[in-house]
């Protein structure tokens, strides 16, 4: 009888390691099938923190790139060189964005945007699964510029180069930037892939630095040149604030997504970026100014 029960005892304890066996198995086979361990419901992430502005902003439509425009190009890191290395970028604003442009090149080309920016503005693509899923179309792109907290802004000169974000945030241990939230959340923001509420779209927040240097158009590591405000809004010393960018790209997401990104960050969410080449022509740039040193809603 005791024989028996031990009997039963084992068959009970092989069964509950086969079962958890089954469960972890799940749980890796849908990671790989592009689910990602590292996501958080919004209500739990942090109130978002971000550097102050002035009531001044202009507001503009560059689409959401219908035209399906992307490529492994990346102008401003790697000019010239594109490869199955790299991931793949969505494009708004200049539409011959492309591994060989240059300044001149791209003052050549159109514009999605309808107030007539050749700026050239770009971000990872989000995927429905891992590497090579389908690509996910946004459902929204909102541009605006920002004024300073602490002063008026002066024109970006053309030809500057901007990034927010760190493409190999998790693998440098750098701390990436807070760019998840969701519609109607965004006084939440996190550095996690968000869960919405249902029928809220996934949204990407890219803000971009805007102390510039006074003198250059870009930098060794693209970042020198151009800087953040500090908590209070104010731009370091001798650096001179200009429109800061910002653009919010929604998604409509049904299920679990990930971020395009390099084989060796393993699509995480701390490797959200955006890029961009100021393209504006002089007097768009001077109407931009003139609306955010006015304190005034320009669309």
């Amino acid at each position: 009888m005791a024989g028996s029960r031990r009997t039963v005892s084992l068959a009970a304890a092989l069964a509950v390691e086969v079962a958890l066996l089954a469960g972890a198995l799940t749980v890796v086979g849908a990671a790989g099938a592009g689910q990602h361990a590292d996501r958080v419901p919004i209500a739990r992430a942090p109130a978002t923190v971000v550097i102050p502005t002035g009531p001044g902003r202009y507001v503009f439509d560059c689409g959401t790139n219908a035209e399906a425009h992307r490529n492994t190009a990346n102008v401003v890191v790697t000019p010239g060189v594109a490869g199955p290395e790299h991931h793949v970028h969505d494009y708004v604003g200049n539409r011959s964005t492309g591994v060989d442009s240059t300044d001149a090149s791209l003052l050549r080309g159109t514009t999605t945007c309808t107030n007539g920016d050749l700026s050239t503005i770009y971000w990872p693509v989000l995927r429905a699964g891992g590497a090579h899923s389908a690509i996910l179309h946004p459902a929204s792109v909102r541009m605006e510029y920002l004024a300073a907290a602490t002063g008026p802004v002066v024109a970006a000169p053309r030809g500057l180069r901007a990034m927010t974000g760190d493409a190999r945030a998790a693998t440098t241990g750098t701390s990436g930037i807070r760019a998840w939230t969701c519609e109607d959340s965004e006084d939440r923001r996190t550095d996690r892939y968000p869960r919405c509420p249902d029928g809220r779209e996934v949204r990407r927040v890219f803000d971009f630095p805007s102390c510039w240097d006074g003198v250059r158009t870009d930098s060794a590591g693209h970042r020198r040149h151009l800087s953040f405000a500090g908590p209070d809004g104010a731009c370091p010393p001798r650096t001179f604030a200009v429109p800061r960018l910002r653009v919010t790209v929604g998604y409509r997401v049904s299920g679990d997504f990930t971020v395009d990104a390099f084989p060796e960050q393993h699509r995480s969410p701390r490797t959200d970026h955006g890029i961009m080449i100021n393209l504006a022509p002089e007097p768009l740039m001077a109407e931009i100014v003139a609306c955010l040193n006015a304190n005034r809603t320009c669309q």
